[in-house]
Parts: structure tokens; sequence; C-alpha cells
């Protein structure tokens, strides 16, 4: 298991489960678990899910997709002491409507 302190400096799990979902269902992610603890514990910003959940963006440069595409992690933070990773994915673009919790 893997973790990481999310901007509320409350541990986020990545699973051994979570990661085998994430590789499965986004096969571009394997080899960037670094990459999702970076964007965990430092975010370009944060926004609010549908359902209570967080997804912390980041800009990559390069990727193994190509240019210039923004890591999300979704995860939630069920207490103030732990948390875990639901997903994770590239994306070309952020959905600007969701309301922004953090940024720096």
């Amino acid at each position: 298991m893997i973790s990481a302190n999310s901007k509320n400096n409350i541990l986020i799990r990545l699973t051994d489960e979570r990661i085998n979902h994430i590789f499965k269902n986004h096969p571009e992610t394997k080899g960037c678990i670094n990459w999702f603890i970076e964007t965990i514990e430092h975010p370009d910003f944060i926004v609010a899910g549908d359902f209570d959940e967080l997804l912390a963006i980041k800009l990559y440069e390069k990727t193994p997709v190509t240019k210039n595409k923004y890591l999300v992690i979704v995860y939630k933070e069920i207490t103030k002491l732990d948390g875990f990773i639901l997903t994770a994915y590239f994306s070309r673009g952020i959905n600007k409507k969701r309301r922004v919790i953090w940024k720096p």
C-alpha cells in the first residue's frame, strides 16, 4: 500500500486493489504512481466531485499519453486522519463548472 498526505494533511491510501483497478481501466497511467503521490501532495488545484469526493488535479507537460495532460486523482477523505484514492486518469481538459476547493 502506498500513501500520501492531502492538502488537509490527511493520509490518503492507495491500495493494491485500487492500483489494479486504475491500471485495468486507465492503462496509460501504468508507471505513474509517483505522479499520483505528487498530484495528491502538490496539486495545481482541488475541485469538488459529485458525491463528496475530491479531485486533485495537476498539469503535466509530458505524459505517457501526449503533451500537456492533466492528471486527475479522485479521492475521499473519510475522517480527519484517513482517506483513499478511488481512481486516477489523464484528461486533456477540466470541468470549469466544478467548485474549486483549494488552489495556491
